[in-house]
């Protein structure tokens, strides 16, 4: 597979991380003491392990990746409203001696790993040529969007993410600020009927 000098240091980079992801989810599952967060660590690791062993085949195979990652579906566990009577955890602070990491620390960990990893696949997706590994990174980007929403959600349930709703007149202040375009003028007619942007599909079959 032939790569721009800039794609190869991004895989390489991309690849790194998802060693140190999967090491310590690896950690994480023999030390984890909650099911639930178990359950979920179990559930996403195929596709970590999926998504490294695909950037391995684009850095050493002609033919670059052969298998694929699934588009994933968010899924909604908690509603906002539930959130706003879940009781925060006590206050943290981190320790210096650490011997094993307890939940609460492992699933900060976990989470804060899902966003850096989602913020360089968005990176990568913009700078590549190859448009195999475009799509890639894209893929990537929304699987780690999608485990992290799990996280997070997990978190917020037990009171390690405080979830604050906006205040009423905050939100009718700033929405002020901002009209709608309307979408039905003739020159935006125009665009749509000369050019049509191809599609795979909409936003709301990205989450449930």
């Amino acid at each position: 597979m032939k790569l721009a000098a800039h794609e190869l240091h991004d895989l390489n980079e991309l690849t790194m991380s998802c060693v140190n992801s999967i090491t310590n989810m690896g950690y994480m599952l023999h030390h984890v003491q909650d099911p639930e967060f178990k359950m979920i660590l179990e559930r996403h690791l195929p596709l970590h392990i999926r998504d490294y062993n695909m950037k391995v085949e684009f850095l050493n195979k002609m033919e670059g990746a052969k298998k694929e990652l699934p588009l994933l579906s968010e899924d909604k566990r908690v509603s906002t409203e539930t959130l706003q009577m879940v009781t925060p955890a006590p206050p943290v602070q981190p320790r210096t001696m650490v011997e094993n990491m307890n939940d609460r620390e492992m699933a900060t960990a976990y989470l804060l790993t899902l966003k850096r990893a989602g913020r360089e696949y968005a990176w990568a997706a913009m700078e590549m040529v190859n448009p195999e590994i475009r799509s890639f990174c894209q893929t990537a980007f929304m699987m780690s969007c999608s485990h992290a929403y799990d996280m997070w959600q997990y978190m917020a349930t037990k009171g390690y993410y405080p979830v604050e709703n906006a205040e009423p007149a905050d939100i009718a202040k700033i929405g002020a600020m901002y009209q709608v375009v309307p979408e039905n003028s003739a020159q935006f007619q125009q665009y749509m009927a000369n050019y049509q942007n191809p599609t795979v599909g909409n936003s709301d079959q990205l989450y449930q």
